[in-house]
């Protein structure tokens, strides 16, 4: 799949970056305690009823969407992927798990709002290089 390559105002192309930063710095951040089964996450996922390959599973994607983010070529596809999986976190929060997980206050919540709406951003910005809406 070819991605069309797209020329950005140079403010739409630092928001866009930025977004893309921060979103995959904070994928990369959580990657440490989901690998390492901290205790957090592994509470998380045996709550989920996904231990440990939910755990795995999903910290193996959020790194390629990481990747993905970090290169202009393919940001749209890492930004879909990781909309996809940050969805699924969210969606998690407000179902199963509860805004505060562990007394945390909310930060982890927290942390994936700002990772779907930095995401949201860049799809935004980044329109016209979604491949299947052919803009």
């Amino acid at each position: 799949m070819k991605i069309k390559p797209l020329i950005l105002p140079p403010k739409q192309k630092a928001i866009a970056w930025a977004c893309q930063i921060i979103a995959a710095i904070i994928f990369i951040q959580t990657l440490f305690f989901k690998f390492t089964a901290a205790p957090e996450s592994v509470y998380i996922f045996t709550k989920l009823g996904v231990e440990p390959f939910g755990r795995i599973g999903s910290g193996v994607i959020e790194l390629i969407a990481a990747l993905l983010l970090l290169t202009s070529g393919t940001a749209v596809l890492g930004a879909l992927l990781g909309l996809a999986t940050i969805g699924g976190a969210i969606l998690s929060h407000l179902t199963v798990l509860g805004i505060s997980v562990n007394g945390d206050g909310g930060l982890l919540f927290i942390l994936a709002v700002i990772v779907a709406v930095c995401l949201l951003i860049v799809l935004w910005l980044r329109r016209k290089q979604i491949p299947f809406l052919n803009l």
